[in-house]
């Protein structure tokens, strides 16, 4: 499909009153008046202020949104944000492009927590999908910031995600729910139960999630995906206690298990018999402790302690092969950080330290019938990674205009000793600052800009990789600095009681960014050897647009698109794995209980391609082609009784996204039965 046709399609469907969704903090979207003047996020500044004072491109995903859409998976949710692209290398995977980056060069936040840990690789991979969606109260997004707020990796923003938090009660209450889901051809049977209790000083929740996916079902000619499917069992809860009348305790805790994840594209494209994720494990506890005060430069103090731990089991073999390979990675993270407020008059300030340490174990073995044989792992065993960091964000109200400035300083300390590499100590460090403002015309009109550094500190996995990544063999690299990023950005937005528009345009100057180099011709079980190195420049230049009307109470039509261009400077071809272009479109009916939205989703060609992306054997040869693919869903509340039900790419087309390993689900019917306790 050409861009142009593309383009013209997209307008067409802004004619027609077909898009894709509108934001509300509501169900039932028959008063959407209120909500378009409403929306408030927290993401880009730490502190809550409404949207159209923001100086960032921010979206979200509110709970009725994610009721409505009932996503698979917490990377299929975003696929519903504007301006988010969402790569699949297999059906147990899922990665956010954002401003054209993905992977470690995403930060992915939880209730305020880093996930992003010193293994996240660059590229594609698979971590966002150990966020059960079922405990995922809203999804934040901040584009092309971030670096200043929360520190390394957030080159392309920040996606924060944000679970329910129990409320309390005048009066002791219990409640809960029990909820079921199935997807046609048994691509999804999942059941979810919660329990709550609520009293004055006290509330606390906990859920119990089981899933089980089976073969992904592609459309028209694809058919099954095997294998594709895997199960999944996750556990949450979450306490507040209020100790006095300004100061809250919170605890979180939260453990996501899946097993026997198959990467597909490696199965079918590959010479193999075997390559799953045998166990792909996360887990999440925090205490928190938040205090008001009443005075003048502290208004608020809040202490968390977080600890994580990510379990990653990989098992692989050869076609004809008697040795079955076994890989473990088994990451643990500390954090502690401690944020304070102040609201002085024009003046608010958010400053904070934050502390992350993380510690590696890694293993492998080869597995046969004459033995066993243990061999250096994917990571030098024992390595470890820390980082402290001081920062302080402020914000200045003048009448109509809003002047934000933040600076972070941040120190990693890494070591890493094994017999492949000695014992390496890598000190690297960063100093980022940002300056943004929002201009308010009106109280519907605003213009907002923005400048600002990005950075990612180089991680375990860049500096002690060995051994097979994606099509290629690594070798560790122990003399890496920062990549760092300059971004600017300008925009408008309009939001009235009708209606809500929003554009901007972006650069991005990327240097000293850590890239894969061949070796020589060496090649090792036939596989090309890469080391990574701080060589190469590159630019990302882009737009997005999103609008939204309502055209009388509880009808609605909107849609956004987006256009990413990336070059890569030192190699003089165009940056790998950039999106194309893409949008979404939706129509919402919205009638006293019952929600019906029609949302159309389509992405260009993408036939512009760096060498890696030619070399990958996940995109077709002479690129990726164009697609459009249609869903229609449905959600009605009866009493205690929440329905949704949902038909995907009504069409059956074939579609593939760019990047990914297996194609798009095929037409298929999900239906959902939620049974509220209160």
């Amino acid at each position: 499909m050409r861009q142009s046709s593309f383009i013209c399609f997209f307008v067409l469907m802004l004619v027609c009153g077909y898009g894709q969704r509108a934001l509300s903090d509501t169900l039932n979207l028959a008063d959407s008046n209120y909500a378009m003047l409403q929306t408030v996020t927290v993401t880009a500044t730490r502190t809550a202020l409404a949207e159209n004072l923001q100086p960032y491109h921010v979206a979200s995903l509110r709970q009725a949104d994610i009721a409505l859409f009932a996503p698979r998976t917490s990377p299929e949710a975003l696929m519903m944000m504007p301006g988010v692209f969402v790569q699949k290398t297999n059906h147990g995977g899922g990665s956010p492009f954002i401003k054209g980056l993905t992977g470690n060069q995403v930060l992915i936040m939880m209730d305020g927590i880093r996930l992003n840990n010193t293994t996240y690789r660059y590229g594609p991979n698979q971590y966002l999908n150990t966020v059960d969606i079922f405990q995922v109260d809203r999804i934040e997004l901040a584009k092309g910031t971030g670096s200043v707020q929360y520190g390394s990796d957030a080159l392309g923003g920040v996606l924060q995600l944000f679970t329910r938090l129990p409320v309390f009660a005048e009066k002791r209450k219990w409640g809960g729910s029990v909820q079921a889901r199935l997807l046609s051809s048994s691509m999804e049977q999942s059941v979810r139960a919660d329990m709550y209790y609520s009293s004055k000083r006290v509330a606390f929740q906990v859920g119990l999630t089981k899933r089980a996916f089976g073969d992904l079902i592609g459309g028209d000619t694809t058919g099954r995906q095997y294998p594709s499917g895997y199960d999944e069992t996750g556990i949450d809860g979450t306490m507040r206690i209020k100790l006095a009348n300004n100061t809250f305790f919170t605890y979180g805790f939260q453990h996501l298990r899946q097993t026997e994840v198959p990467v597909y594209h490696k199965l079918v494209l590959e010479n193999f018999a075997r390559n799953h994720h045998a166990l792909q494990e996360r887990s999440l506890q925090y205490l928190r402790t938040e205090s008001s005060f009443n005075h003048l430069l502290l208004h608020k103090l809040t202490l968390t302690a977080s600890f994580q731990k990510s379990n990653e089991i990989r098992e692989s073999a050869k076609k004809n092969s008697i040795i079955t390979r076994r890989e473990n990675d088994v990451v643990t993270t500390s954090g502690l950080t401690l944020v304070a407020e102040s609201v002085k008059g024009i003046w608010t300030a958010n400053s904070g330290v934050e502390y992350y340490a993380d510690k590696v174990r890694s293993n492998r073995a080869d597995y046969s019938l004459s033995g066993n044989k243990s061999i250096r792992g994917l990571y030098p065993d024992n390595a470890s990674s820390k980082s402290i960091s001081i920062y302080s964000l402020h914000q200045f109200k003048f009448r109509k205009l809003v002047l934000h400035v933040g600076l972070r300083a941040n120190q990693f300390f890494l070591q890493l000793f094994d017999s492949t590499l000695g014992n390496v100590r890598v000190a690297p460090n960063a100093l980022v600052a940002n300056l943004g403002l929002s201009y308010q015309f009106n109280q519907q009109n605003s213009f907002f800009a923005n400048i600002g550094n990005g950075y990612r500190a180089p991680n375990i996995d860049d500096l002690g990789s060995l051994g097979i990544v994606d099509f290629r063999y690594e070798l560790p690299s122990t003399k890496l600095q920062p990549e760092h990023a300059l971004h600017i950005e300008a925009g408008f937005r309009m939001i009235s009681k009708k209606s809500r528009l929003q554009f901007s345009a972006f650069q991005m100057q990327l240097k000293d960014m850590i890239a894969r180099v061949r070796v020589g011709k060496d090649s090792i079980n036939s596989y090309p050897v890469y080391r990574k190195e701080n060589i190469e420049q590159a630019y990302i230049i882009g737009a997005e647009a999103q609008m939204n009307f309502t055209f009388f109470k509880g009808f609605q039509i909107g849609s956004s698109i987006t256009y990413t261009y990336g070059q890569n400077q030192t190699r003089n071809e165009p940056l790998r794995r950039i999106p194309p272009l893409f949008g979404n479109a939706f129509v919402k009916i919205s009638r006293r209980s019952v929600d019906i939205q029609l949302v159309c989703q389509a992405a260009a060609k993408q036939d512009r391609l760096a060498q890696g992306d030619k070399e990958d054997n996940r995109i077709p040869t002479g690129g990726t082609p164009g697609w459009i693919v249609s869903n229609l869903f449905m959600i009605k509340q009866i009493k205690n009784i929440l329905l949704q039900a949902a038909l995907y790419n009504i069409g059956n087309s074939d579609y593939r996204i760019h990047g990914s390993g297996i194609n798009g689900q095929g037409r298929s019917l999900g239906l959902s039965v939620k049974f509220q306790i209160n």
